[in-house]
């Protein structure tokens, strides 16, 4: 529970501070806090046949009126730069990784099963956020977003093999995922682009022309 309140938090917070940078209005950021954080862990609960987390309390929405209170009150600190958004995003992302692994894990799907409910607990909500934002998604980016999720249901998967028990499978997971972001963003590591020459894309007008 604390795990998910301080992923809400720092999820909710990246989501307000991006709409704020956008000029969204009080309501607007709030909706787009609150997407941010609840969006993976609904498509995660719904994937899994299970009652949708934020439905079952209203702790979730509470908490995301706090973090937008919050940024309101501290917006000279929040709101400036990219490294607060980063700072929050990474948190929030690797405690989400957590989030999906455990629920998951609780009724008895496989580990990997597990880590894909991590990524995506940990990545869709900010896959919302951005479209909603007008924003190509961080997921779809060469950046190491969702390999970092990955690499932290890994991490989780090989310490809780030797150690099952306690929080170091968690702990290694979320150490994972940040030090990988940090590191990303630090030294420029990123995927390799998927390119095809430019005679080869198709014109999406003569396609249309086509069709019609």
């Amino acid at each position: 529970m604390i795990i998910e309140v301080l992923g809400t938090i720092a999820f909710a917070i990246s989501g307000i501070r991006l709409a704020a940078a956008k000029r969204f209005d009080w309501f607007g950021a709030y909706v787009v806090g609150l997407v941010t954080a609840i969006g993976g862990g609904t498509l995660r609960d719904v994937l899994l046949d299970i009652p949708v987390f934020w439905m079952q309390s209203s702790m979730y929405l509470a908490v995301t009126g706090i973090s937008l209170l919050t940024v309101i009150i501290f917006k000279h600190f929040l709101v400036k730069g990219m490294r607060t958004l980063f700072t929050f995003d990474a948190i929030g992302l690797a405690l989400f990784v957590v989030v999906g692994i455990e629920k998951t894990l609780a009724i008895d799907y496989p580990m990997w099963v597990a880590v894909v409910m991590g990524i995506t607990t940990g990545s869709f909500g900010g896959v919302i956020r951005d479209i909603l934002l007008n924003e190509e998604p961080l997921f779809f980016r060469k950046d190491i977003y969702a390999t970092a999720c990955l690499a932290g249901g890994v991490a989780y998967w090989l310490v809780s093999l030797f150690l099952p028990n306690g929080y170091l499978p968690s702990a290694a997971c979320a150490a994972t995922v940040i030090g990988l972001r940090v590191l990303a963003v630090t030294y420029n590591w990123s995927l390799p682009i998927l390119r095809v020459p430019e005679q080869d894309i198709p014109d999406d007008n003569k396609w249309s022309d086509n069709h019609h």
